[in-house]
């Protein structure tokens, strides 16, 4: 900042910054405390300017790209999913903004909020905005409302923001990072917050006071238990037989990993995972089953389905963990929540018990001295992790078949590439499933799932994103050709930023998930497959060469021999590399799984579907209501 520009005021001392300059010499000053060493909170901006912020937030970061790197990026959307996985890969601890024009800049953006929010992943969103002053009206790209003169694109970031301000004055701005600040560092509130920036605003001087611009570090918040609640949950624990903890992100979120094992081994109590809690264990620990619900293995949902006692530690409790709450099936059921969120703490009747999860994890446990789960209980998680084991091995075995299924596509970057110092990630069609069960996550933070949205194209942007964060680990993006086509620009980005990925494309022609979806509800072929859509001629489409005219190493393989040799020749690239190979669509992992509550049709003229909502009807009978 230019010390010229400083002016005594009646408070004290004063700079003078256009609004987008405060914005952008706030954002440097803000720290954190990572491993003992203090770092920015702020890990570096997106941007994609237009005319709504080129000439305000643009020139302002241009004056502080020392302090705070600003990335250009080739797509709004896929911009902001890498900000979410830089986010979710730092466990929260650290975050990004992101700006953007007005209009469809800032629209592409929406999706990507809705990511964030339903995940609680904190990401800063600066859009431009219209003119305050409305001279201009209406400028390039905004949206007219007939009824609302205060209407603008942004409005849409509304409902999937934690907190949303517009700045129509440049003193408005200095309140509004501070609460922006609150909610992003707030494990309760965590989330995306969206300041929308009108666009001559951010180029209107004020004197900002000094004090904005002191540096300030920012420390994770752990709330205690409530004593009542807590002996509450003591007395259930004992009074259990079959207890089993679901974990979720909030573990890792907590970065309570080391005291969740703790805990299940003191207290011979087995652990099962959602997708957004999957590496909270070690999965070779004898206690850890692996995933839960629609998309679990056999041990976990073995174990779930007789539980009379669920310790839901970090978890949402959304319809894939719950089996669409038809899994657990013990008419003695009762639920413990320990959330730090109490919405989530007292779900479907829960026993509430908000607090931090390492440190709830810790109370707990300090209750429970000298009591354990009856013996029965790990013998028979054993029994069935053994079975579980051996059908995951069964279905990631190597194989000559022309199209392997995404089971042994998995085996075999497991085999080749995984291990520890690996993360993979995902985000949506049949692979979340197929990883959720067999992946083998052995390390916190090893397996980056986006399944909370299930939003198509975050997979290569958050590859990056999360190498950003942890630039030491090898990163593994596992994407269907669905979502290859919906998103893949930012794959230029990380050649350009020399940010080296593993990007396994597997191709079976079309939206293989959903068109098993559409076969299990009794539908016809339709629409989902390339096949099966309407089509003059069949699409040729080569990935290969895609990916290598975007600057990375391409290779399409054809069999799992050739992909684990391929993979292995890979660890001499210097860049991003891609591989491709064929897949079958429809084979599936059949053990483990579970139900899912997907509406069938009551009447339909095709008897598969008649049949189908049959069986539906029978399913929901097991579900709990309320």
């Amino acid at each position: 900042m230019r010390k010229e520009r400083l002016r005594e005021d009646p408070m004290g001392k004063t700079i003078r910054l256009t609004m987008a300059q405060a914005v952008a010499h706030f954002l440097k000053v803000q720290m954190t405390i990572v491993d003992g060493k203090k770092v920015p909170i702020f890990g570096g901006v997106w941007a994609i300017f237009g005319h709504g912020n080129v000439a305000g937030i643009g020139e302002a970061l241009y004056q502080v790209r020392e302090e705070l790197t600003t990335y250009r990026a080739h797509n709004e959307q896929g911009m902001a999913h890498a900000a979410i996985a830089y986010a979710k890969a730092n466990f929260r601890t650290r975050f990004m903004a992101c700006t953007s024009s007005i209009g469809p800049g800032a629209l592409n953006m929406v999706t990507a909020a809705g990511v964030a929010h339903v995940n609680r992943i904190p990401v800063l969103f600066l859009p431009g905005d219209v003119f305050a002053n409305r001279a201009p009206d209406p400028v390039l790209q905004q949206i007219e409302d007939f009824g609302d003169g205060t209407v603008s694109a942004n409005d849409a970031f509304r409902s999937v923001s934690r907190y949303f301000d517009r700045i129509t004055r440049p003193e408005q701005i200095i309140t509004a990072l501070k609460r922006a600040m609150q909610v992003l560092t707030d494990p309760l509130d965590c989330g995306p917050v969206t300041l929308s920036l009108c666009q001559d605003v951010q180029a209107e001087a004020y004197d900002y006071p000094e004090s904005l611009f002191a540096e300030k570090v920012w420390t994770t918040r752990r709330p205690q238990p409530d004593a009542d609640e807590l002996a509450n949950a003591i007395a259930l624990i004992k009074a259990s037989q079959k207890p089993v903890i679901v974990a979720g992100g909030g573990v890792l979120y907590s970065q309570a990993t080391k005291e969740l094992a703790a805990f299940a081994e003191a207290h011979g109590i087995p652990v099962v995972v959602s997708q957004a809690g999957k590496s909270a264990i070690n999965e070779t620990h004898p206690l850890a089953l692996g995933s839960v619900g629609v998309t679990g293995t056999s041990a976990a949902n073995a174990i779930a389905e007789e539980t009379d006692l669920v310790i839901a530690v970090g978890t949402r409790c959304q319809d894939f963990t719950t089996g669409s709450w038809a899994l657990f099936k013990n008419d003695s059921l009762k639920m413990i929540g320990l959330n730090i969120a109490a919405y989530d703490a007292v779900k479907h009747d829960s026993h509430p018990l908000v607090a931090d999860a390492r440190e709830g994890l810790k109370a707990l446990s300090a209750g429970l001295s000298g009591w354990k789960a009856p013996a029965a209980l790990a013998e028979k998680a054993a029994a069935e992790k053994k079975i579980w084991m051996e059908a995951a091995a069964r279905a990631m075995a190597t194989t000559n078949a022309a199209l392997p299924s995404d089971a042994q596509v998995i085996g075999a970057v497991a085999r080749t590439i995984g291990g520890e110092n690996t993360t993979v990630l995902c985000a949506a069609g049949g692979l979340p499933g197929e990883l959720h069960k067999l992946w083998p996550a052995t390390a916190p933070g090893s397996y980056h799932m986006e399944y909370g949205f299930s939003c198509m194209g975050y997979e290569i942007a958050g590859g990056l994103g999360a190498k950003m964060a942890r630039p030491e680990r090898d990163v593994v993006v596992m994407v269907g050709d669905g979502s290859y086509m919906m998103m893949n620009s930012e794959l230029a980005t990380s050649v350009m930023l020399g940010l080296k990925l593993n990007i396994i494309v597997l191709d079976n022609r079309g939206y293989g998930c959903i068109n098993r979806l559409q076969m299990g509800t009794g539908g016809a072929n339709f629409n989902n497959l390339l096949k099966d859509s309407y089509h003059e001629v069949m699409p040729e489409i080569d990935f290969r060469a895609h990916a290598e005219s975007m600057g990375a190493i391409a290779v399409k393989v054809a069999s799992i021999a050739e992909l684990e040799q391929a993979l292995a020749d890979s660890r001499k690239n210097d860049r991003t590399s891609v591989f491709v190979i064929d897949t079958d669509p429809l084979i599936t992992t059949e053990a483990g799984g579970h139900w899912w509550d997907v509406a069938v049709p009551e009447v339909s003229s095709r008897s598969e579907v008649n049949r189908a909502h049959e069986a539906y009807v029978k399913a929901r009978a097991a579900q709990r209501v309320g």
